[in-house]
């Protein structure tokens, strides 16, 4: 825009923004203004540019730039990923080893060679271990097998010349009271002995099978076992059968399991009293009245712990093993006591 105007000359151009309504909207503008002389006339020249193409085109190139920006992030991120996984995959497949071992197979653990120098010293170290594993469990499981029969053999000896000087008849009253004390004390290593090579057993895991057994019928058999002692206590028994309680375990270990619960029903009892054995596809209960106090939850299933009420010979493993197998085999064992009768509910996790 030219036009004349009674200004004084500027010696510079001025430059500032200006809007412009347009409709509803205001449009930013850049004007250029100067005063100058045309044939000793003054004359005013405005020139303006509309800077929406200018915001426009800051707005485009900022979007551009920030998809630029988080697609580099996410190829980035994506690479990092592919490349992180190719190079950890040795670890990976170590760890997954690791995590399905089993003691009684160590021997065939084997991690395997890798282009990673590290990964090659984690798995060299890795074999040591899982090599000094298996010869440490083949030793104990050697042990506890000739510690069962070595152990066994003299203690029966001793037991039976115990039974043979019992039957001569020279001897007194007080060498007979010595004899029983003696064969008696002997009768309960002998217990201690199996519980504990039992114990050392189920921890090296040396009871395995593929065999369902149902305690169901593990608890009828050793009903009619404890029947005289049931009898003798005038004991009311009973029974609430549903479904069959099935799992895989070794029979040895099933008459264990029910032999203790049942056998510490009966013996911690007082006559007259009562067991109630409830049993469904996923829990077994069993629950006995008793006089003795509730057990302590921190000495509940804690190694060589007794009853102080009872004069009982018990070595104090009943419940530890009961634990162990229930540990070892996937079962949560709880107990309870209220209302002077003792509860153990297991069920399957």
């Amino acid at each position: 825009m030219i036009a004349p105007v009674n200004a004084p000359v500027t010696t510079y151009p001025t430059i500032e923004d200006s809007y412009k309504t347009k409709g509803n909207k205001k449009i930013l503008y850049r004007q250029l203004t100067h005063v100058l002389p045309v044939n000793g006339l003054a004359y005013l020249i405005k020139i303006r540019r509309a800077q929406d193409q200018k915001v426009a085109m800051e707005v485009n190139v900022t979007r551009i730039m920030l998809f630029v920006f988080v697609g580099l992030f996410g190829a980035t991120l994506l690479f990092n990923w592919l490349i992180s996984k190719r190079l950890w995959k040795p670890f990976r497949r170590s760890l997954q080893k690791i995590r399905e071992a089993e003691l009684q197979k160590m021997e065939a653990v084997r991690f395997e060679n890798t282009n990673i120098l590290e990964f090659n010293e984690l798995n060299t170290s890795l074999n040591l271990m899982a090599d000094k594993i298996h010869n440490d469990y083949v030793n104990m499981k050697e042990f506890t097998e000739n510690a069962a029969h070595e152990m066994q053999t003299p203690l029966a000896v001793v037991q039976s010349k115990m039974e043979l000087l019992l039957q001569d008849n020279n001897l007194n009253d007080q060498q007979v009271e010595a004899i029983i004390d003696s064969s008696t004390a002997l009768n309960r290593l002998s217990k201690l002995n199996q519980s504990l090579l039992l114990l050392a057993k189920i921890e090296n895991n040396q009871y395995e099978t593929n065999e369902l057994i149902s305690l169901t019928d593990v608890t009828k058999k050793y009903l009619k076992l404890f029947d005289e002692m049931i009898k003798d206590k005038e004991l009311q028994v009973h029974t609430e059968f549903g479904e069959d309680f099935l799992i895989t375990l070794h029979s040895l270990l099933g008459d264990t399991l029910i032999s203790n619960l049942l056998g510490n029903a009966v013996k911690y009892n007082y006559v007259g009293g009562d067991i109630t054995i409830s049993v469904t596809a996923n829990r077994y209960q069993i629950s006995n009245s008793s006089n003795l106090p509730a057990i302590d939850e921190k000495q509940l299933f804690k190694r060589f712990n007794k009853s102080k009420s009872t004069s009982d010979a018990s070595n104090g493993l009943g419940l530890a093993i009961v634990k162990k197998i229930c540990d070892t085999h996937n079962l949560a064992i709880n107990y309870n006591a209220e209302n002077a009768h003792h509860t153990f509910i297991i069920q399957k996790k």
